[in-house]
Protein backbone atom coordinates (compact mmCIF):
# COMPACT_ATOMS: atom_id res chain seq x y z
CA UNK A 1 0.00 0.00 0.00
CA UNK A 2 2.82 2.42 0.88
CA UNK A 3 4.63 1.70 -2.43
CA UNK A 4 1.38 2.34 -4.30
CA UNK A 5 0.96 5.79 -2.70
CA UNK A 6 4.59 6.69 -3.37
CA UNK A 7 4.16 5.70 -7.02
CA UNK A 8 0.96 7.78 -7.31
CA UNK A 9 2.73 10.76 -5.72
CA UNK A 10 5.62 10.41 -8.16
CA UNK A 11 3.25 10.23 -11.14
CA UNK A 12 1.48 13.39 -10.00
CA UNK A 13 4.76 15.33 -9.67
CA UNK A 14 6.59 13.99 -12.72
CA UNK A 15 7.22 16.22 -15.72
CA UNK A 16 8.73 15.52 -19.09
CA UNK A 17 9.41 17.05 -22.46
CA UNK A 18 8.87 15.93 -26.04
CA UNK A 19 10.17 16.95 -29.42
CA UNK A 20 8.02 19.51 -31.21
CA UNK A 21 8.80 20.18 -34.85
CA UNK A 22 5.95 22.57 -35.49
CA UNK A 23 8.16 25.66 -35.61
CA UNK A 24 9.95 27.26 -38.54
CA UNK A 25 12.86 29.65 -38.71
CA UNK A 26 12.53 32.68 -40.97
CA UNK A 27 15.24 35.01 -42.24
CA UNK A 28 14.86 38.39 -43.89
CA UNK A 29 17.81 40.15 -45.54
CA UNK A 30 18.20 43.63 -46.93
CA UNK A 31 20.50 46.60 -47.34
CA UNK A 32 18.74 48.33 -44.44
CA UNK A 33 17.13 47.22 -41.19
CA UNK A 34 13.77 48.11 -42.71
CA UNK A 35 14.34 45.96 -45.79
CA UNK A 36 15.31 43.02 -43.60
CA UNK A 37 12.09 43.45 -41.59
CA UNK A 38 10.04 43.65 -44.81
CA UNK A 39 11.72 40.49 -46.13
CA UNK A 40 11.07 38.72 -42.81
CA UNK A 41 7.38 39.64 -43.10
CA UNK A 42 7.31 38.27 -46.65
CA UNK A 43 8.89 35.04 -45.41
CA UNK A 44 6.18 34.72 -42.74
CA UNK A 45 3.26 35.33 -45.09
CA UNK A 46 4.76 33.08 -47.79
CA UNK A 47 4.27 30.24 -45.30
CA UNK A 48 0.57 31.17 -45.15
CA UNK A 49 -0.16 31.49 -48.88
CA UNK A 50 1.30 32.07 -52.32
CA UNK A 51 2.06 35.79 -52.17
CA UNK A 52 2.02 36.19 -55.95
CA UNK A 53 -1.71 35.49 -55.97
CA UNK A 54 -2.53 38.09 -53.29
CA UNK A 55 -3.76 41.42 -54.64
CA UNK A 56 -2.40 44.37 -52.62
CA UNK A 57 -5.74 46.17 -52.84
CA UNK A 58 -6.20 47.18 -49.19
CA UNK A 59 -3.68 49.21 -47.18
CA UNK A 60 -3.42 48.85 -43.41
CA UNK A 61 -1.20 51.14 -41.33
CA UNK A 62 0.60 50.03 -38.20
CA UNK A 63 2.63 52.01 -35.69
CA UNK A 64 4.51 50.92 -32.62
CA UNK A 65 7.31 51.99 -30.33
CA UNK A 66 10.37 49.91 -29.50
CA UNK A 67 14.02 50.76 -28.94
CA UNK A 68 15.45 47.23 -29.14
CA UNK A 69 15.84 46.09 -32.76
CA UNK A 70 15.34 42.41 -31.98
CA UNK A 71 12.16 43.01 -30.00
CA UNK A 72 10.98 45.38 -32.74
CA UNK A 73 11.19 42.48 -35.22
CA UNK A 74 9.01 40.25 -33.04
CA UNK A 75 6.53 43.05 -32.35
CA UNK A 76 6.35 43.89 -36.07
CA UNK A 77 5.68 40.31 -37.13
CA UNK A 78 3.14 39.69 -34.36
CA UNK A 79 1.31 42.95 -35.08
CA UNK A 80 0.87 42.14 -38.77
CA UNK A 81 -0.15 38.56 -38.00
CA UNK A 82 -2.68 39.86 -35.47
CA UNK A 83 -4.01 42.47 -37.88
CA UNK A 84 -4.38 39.85 -40.62
CA UNK A 85 -6.32 37.62 -38.23
CA UNK A 86 -8.48 40.49 -36.98
CA UNK A 87 -9.40 41.66 -40.48
CA UNK A 88 -9.62 38.23 -42.12
CA UNK A 89 -6.89 39.26 -44.54
CA UNK A 90 -3.61 38.07 -45.95
CA UNK A 91 -0.82 40.55 -46.74
CA UNK A 92 1.64 40.44 -49.61
CA UNK A 93 3.41 43.82 -49.56
CA UNK A 94 5.22 45.26 -46.57
CA UNK A 95 6.76 48.69 -45.96
CA UNK A 96 8.29 49.78 -42.67
CA UNK A 97 10.33 52.79 -41.58
CA UNK A 98 11.59 53.95 -38.23
CA UNK A 99 12.81 57.13 -36.60
CA UNK A 100 14.47 56.43 -33.28
CA UNK A 101 12.16 54.13 -31.38
CA UNK A 102 9.04 54.92 -33.47
CA UNK A 103 8.13 52.43 -36.19
CA UNK A 104 5.67 53.23 -39.01
CA UNK A 105 4.43 50.58 -41.41
CA UNK A 106 2.00 49.94 -44.24
CA UNK A 107 0.97 46.47 -45.25
CA UNK A 108 -1.10 45.64 -48.30
CA UNK A 109 -3.23 42.67 -49.11
CA UNK A 110 -6.76 41.43 -49.49
CA UNK A 111 -9.47 39.49 -47.69
CA UNK A 112 -9.24 35.71 -47.73
CA UNK A 113 -11.48 34.17 -50.40
CA UNK A 114 -12.21 30.69 -51.68
CA UNK A 115 -9.78 30.83 -54.58
CA UNK A 116 -6.75 31.45 -52.38
CA UNK A 117 -4.24 28.74 -51.67
CA UNK A 118 -3.99 28.16 -47.93
CA UNK A 119 -0.63 27.07 -46.60
CA UNK A 120 0.29 26.67 -42.96
CA UNK A 121 -1.12 28.93 -40.24
CA UNK A 122 1.54 31.01 -38.49
CA UNK A 123 0.50 31.66 -34.90
CA UNK A 124 3.22 34.11 -34.00
CA UNK A 125 6.86 35.15 -33.94
CA UNK A 126 8.90 34.01 -30.95
CA UNK A 127 12.08 35.04 -29.18
CA UNK A 128 13.71 31.76 -30.18
CA UNK A 129 16.89 32.29 -32.21
CA UNK A 130 15.98 35.98 -32.44
CA UNK A 131 18.66 38.07 -34.11
CA UNK A 132 18.87 41.38 -35.96
CA UNK A 133 22.41 42.12 -37.08
CA UNK A 134 24.48 43.61 -39.83
CA UNK A 135 27.01 41.43 -41.65
CA UNK A 136 28.97 43.69 -43.96
CA UNK A 137 26.48 45.69 -46.03
CA UNK A 138 23.61 43.26 -45.41
CA UNK A 139 21.15 43.37 -42.51
CA UNK A 140 19.72 40.05 -41.39
CA UNK A 141 16.54 39.69 -39.29
CA UNK A 142 15.70 36.18 -38.08
CA UNK A 143 13.55 34.36 -35.58
CA UNK A 144 11.47 31.24 -35.17
CA UNK A 145 7.74 31.43 -35.85
CA UNK A 146 5.19 29.13 -34.26
CA UNK A 147 3.23 27.26 -36.92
Amino acid sequence: MKIHSILLKWLEMSSSYFEHDADMGIVGCGMTIEQSFEAAAQAVFAIITNLESVQPSTVVTIEFEETDLELALVIWLNLILGKAQELGMVFSRFYIQHQGNQWYAKVMGEKWHDGMERGVEVKGATLTMLSVKQAGPIWEARCVVDV
